[in-house]
């Protein structure tokens, strides 16, 4: 169904470039990625050329230096550019996210050489990233991580298994966090390791109920080699450098939320103003005026609560408590969205002649990926109250 009668989100941006950037992002998307969603999605296709389009639009790389090709927006910008592209497509807007966490772990805690050697194809849109903590036991318990990275004297080999890889399978490059030293936290380190590593292989991406287009995939390591000048930041800093990364993580899934949930409620908005029901729109009955004025209010508190965090971050004040918050409102406010958009169709939209039933299922996993929106209480909760206790 078409929005065209539907105004576009109006937005809070700080500068005249970020307003174009934005316009420029919503032409492309209604152009290039939202006509053929429905049917690549339906179909599982991977839409490479979209992500080789939008890196050639530089917007592969917004949040990091422009020294290294980089587009030098602040962590505001570039999560409502992720937020317009996951309302056209999610698949498109979580690559986008993904890229943007695989990156990471060189922009900030690379050395120069390695800055110099990697952003530029990493951040120019050449190449696609994924990112590789998880793994078949150690999801939510990151820490637990079994692959290992054994040294051999200026290489590593690293072997084990990776699992739930967005990109799995497709990915120019992933960041991969491997056991290089004792149990715990402390002894893991990140490597960044080329997706055409021999040794390197992925399974069969999973089958999923939603992003059907977005290959998730278990990814098999077995006697990968990579040189030591790959490691990235100090031995044993890895979970240090996966968490930075996850904190700003989170907020690209809040985004990419607010952006299904938007979509959702453009449809059932459109429909509502157009559907027949006892001689006049269904959008006049109150019941669903009502239920369309709290689908609107949860986007616009998500919205505001996940700029709130990026502004925190562009400021260099801490934002992980604020970051969880985010992803945890957000992901449920577009489950509850996307939800209510099916319902305000009637069987109309559980149909897949509509869009809301996709947006419903890609929903659910948003509040699953990079951290499950209970882990997500816990981060909040530690903050304000502490640890837990030891005691049982």
């Amino acid at each position: 169904m078409s929005h065209d009668g539907l105004q576009p989100v109006d937005r809070q941006l700080p500068t005249e470039e970020a307003r174009d950037l934005l316009a420029l992002v919503r032409e492309l998307a209604h152009r290039e990625i939202k006509p053929r969603a429905a049917e690549e999605e339906d179909a599982g296709v991977f839409p490479r050329e979209v992500f080789r389009l939008i890196g050639e639009a530089g917007l592969l790389g917004l949040p990091y230096q422009e020294e290294y090709g980089g587009g030098g927006q602040p962590y505001e910008v570039y999560l409502q550019v992720l937020e317009e592209l996951a309302a056209a497509r999610l698949t498109v807007g979580l690559g986008v996210s993904v890229h943007t966490l695989a990156c990471h772990a060189v922009a900030h805690f690379g050395s120069k050489e390695q800055r110099t050697e990697h952003l530029p194809a990493m951040l120019g849109g050449s190449l696609l990233g994924a990112y590789s903590l998880s793994e078949p036991a150690a999801g939510s318990d990151a820490a637990s991580l079994r692959t290992r990275a054994t040294r051999e004297g200026d290489a590593w080999r690293i072997d084990g298994t990776k699992a739930w890889i967005t990109h799995g399978g497709v990915a120019d490059f992933y960041t991969v966090l491997a056991r290089s030293g004792a149990e715990g936290p402390r002894g893991i380190t990140a490597y960044l390791v080329p997706g055409d590593a021999e040794g390197l292989t992925a399974a069969a991406p999973e089958k999923k109920m939603g992003m059907k287009g977005s290959p998730t995939a278990q990814l098999h390591l077995d006697g990968v080699w990579v040189p030591d000048s790959r490691r990235v930041g100090d031995e044993g800093q890895g979970f240090t450098i996966a968490l930075a990364a996850l904190d700003s993580g989170r907020l690209g899934i809040a985004a990419c939320a607010i952006g299904v949930a938007q979509a959702a409620l453009d449809e059932a908005l459109a429909y509502g103003m157009t559907r027949q029901q006892f001689g006049r729109p269904v959008v006049d009955f109150q019941g669903l005026r009502f239920m369309i004025a709290d689908m609107a209010t949860k986007i616009e508190a998500g919205r505001a609560l996940y700029l709130a965090a990026a502004r925190l971050r562009d400021a260099g004040r801490p934002f992980s408590r604020q970051a969880a918050m985010a992803k945890l409102f957000c992901t449920d406010a577009a489950m509850q969205v996307t939800t209510d958009a099916v319902q305000l169709l009637g069987g109309y939209g559980y149909t897949a002649d509509f869009p809301v039933e996709r947006y419903m299922r890609e929903a659910k996993v948003l509040q699953i990926v990079e951290g499950t929106n209970q882990i997500q209480r816990m981060v909040i909760a530690r903050s304000l109250a502490g640890p837990e206790s030891k005691e049982h």
